[in-house]
């Protein structure tokens, strides 16, 4: 998939093509059904399907002090939407200027620098423009004149509720793995840059990979079976998310840990996908070391039995 940063990118296409815009942060069900609507559309009229999304989340530039903690990072993000078969992502700089273009403007600079666009797709509860006035009823309203098609997408619902980054966030946060998933029509996954460590986890038999974490969103304290991406090929593996009590009194910056089931290798400086599976117990404090050792063999044992 080719990451564009100007319309510059979309008019290279050389072909008409289907755009489906939207923050699409998690990109989850409701956002899949509209970029699908783009390529669906794009295969009907013989073109292309890309993507506009925006780089920071609005709401950092908008209103920083309420802005939601992100299920991905725009790397993630981009990640994801490309495992859909996007040709081309346009991400747009997200800042104040952007944020003062007017509605109809925004619609008349897509059309304009866009000739080959076709069809448009966003969600029915889609605002972009200044003070979020514009929706898709205005963006019906100004198909005609500029000759693309508007397919809206009504919300996806699960049960009574409809799925959104909010309700996702939430999910993931309470640790409802099963709803989140449910919702993303996968599994919850952060993506996380392997920094070094302080290597006790080899001390005990259990090396693991500390990853900093790219998004904001985790599931609480605890230990969990996870599949890990790494090098392309998924892996079985336990996370730790926590203060780890039992080696580090007084921690108080949480660190999330990849111990990969049958793996032995170089991990740092790898940027490694983890979908969190199910959890398997709340992090707790051991009276030693042997204790923990003891207890991450029965988590071990435990994973397998999930996951291999």
């Amino acid at each position: 998939m080719e990451v564009a940063r100007d319309f510059d990118g979309l008019q290279r296409l050389g072909k008409r093509f289907s755009l489906a815009i939207g923050v699409f942060d998690g990109v989850h069900r409701g956002h899949q059904s509209v970029i699908q609507a783009a390529m669906d559309d794009a295969r009907a009229c013989g073109g292309l399907a890309a993507v506009m999304t925006f780089d920071p989340h609005p709401m950092r530039v908008l209103a920083p002090d309420r802005a939601p903690l992100l299920l991905t990072s725009t790397p993630h993000k981009l990640e994801l939407i490309e495992t859909l078969g996007v040709a081309v992502c346009l991400v747009i700089e997200f800042n104040r200027s952007f944020a003062e273009i007017p509605a109809e403007a925004f619609v008349e600079k897509v059309a304009t620098r866009t000739p080959d666009l076709q069809t448009i797709c966003v969600g029915s509860r889609f605002h972009f423009g200044h003070d979020r006035q514009g929706n898709a009823a205005l963006l019906r309203t100004m198909s005609a004149k500029h000759g693309f098609r508007l397919h809206e997408l009504p919300s996806l619902m699960l049960q009574d509720e409809i799925i959104s980054s909010t309700s996702v966030r939430k999910s993931v946060a309470a640790g409802n793995l099963e709803k989140a998933a449910r919702m993303l029509g996968r599994p919850f996954s952060i993506l996380g840059t392997v920094v070094a460590g302080d290597a006790r986890g080899r001390t005990i038999g259990y090396p693991t990979a500390n990853l900093n974490r790219h998004n904001e969103v985790a599931p609480p304290y605890g230990v969990y079976a996870v599949r890990a991406r790494i090098a392309g090929k998924l892996r079985p593996g336990l996370v730790n998310i926590g203060l780890r009590p039992t080696v580090k009194s007084g921690e108080h910056t949480p660190l999330t840990e990849l111990h990969v089931l049958d793996f032995s290798g170089d991990l740092y400086g790898a940027d490694i996908e983890v979908f969190f599976i199910a959890h398997l117990r709340d992090e707790k404090k051991f009276a030693s070391l042997d204790e923990l050792r003891a207890q991450i063999q029965r988590d071990e044992q435990a994973a397998r039995r999930i996951l291999v």
